[in-house]
């Protein structure tokens, strides 16, 4: 192989590694997506009927992650105050057991759905890799916020400022 031969191969490479490199930082959920058809990703449990017109936090959390201990109990107070307004929140466990879900949900129970993502599809799609982390989307199906981690009354207060105000747009 001619050493020209061998520049193009390189480039070529290195041009394909580029292209994975833009690819891969273009894969997730952002701000401005829709929402996915989270029935399309094998999920364990109940989802919501009908997410369309609604307020939705999608939070992906484990049972090992300490701040989701604390962001619970948050959102829990949060849907009860809204759900009659159109929140919706649908918490994702990404945890490898379902006991450990189970355990987690004992301790700290709540009234919103829970589900399981096993196979870990959605958390993939999603691009998710903080736990928690909330995409808060808007009655029209698109996210407009995103919260990675839960930082107690700071968190707590964008929640709330951020639920508000979707709340309060009218629907599409």
């Amino acid at each position: 192989m001619n050493s020209t031969t061998h520049s193009l191969r390189r480039l070529s490479v290195l041009a394909a590694l580029v292209l994975m490199g833009v690819t891969c930082q273009a894969a997730g959920l952002k701000v401005g997506d829709p929402l996915p058809n989270l029935s399309a990703y094998g999920l364990e449990g109940t989802l919501p009927e009908n997410l369309k017109g609604q307020v939705v936090i999608l939070d992906f959390w484990a049972s090992w992650c300490a701040p989701c201990k604390q962001s619970f109990p948050v959102m829990d107070k949060l849907y009860k105050e809204n759900s009659a307004r159109g929140l919706v929140i649908v918490a994702v466990s990404v945890d490898d057991k379902p006991s450990d879900m189970q355990k987690f949900l004992k301790k700290t129970p709540v009234t919103f759905p829970v589900v399981h993502d096993a196979a870990h599809n959605l958390v993939k799609e999603t691009d998710v890799n903080t736990m928690p982390t909330s995409f808060i989307v808007d009655r029209s199906g698109k996210v407009r916020f995103v919260h990675s981690g839960f930082q107690g009354k700071t968190t707590t207060k964008q929640y709330q400022q951020e639920v508000e105000q979707l709340l309060n747009e009218k629907a599409p």
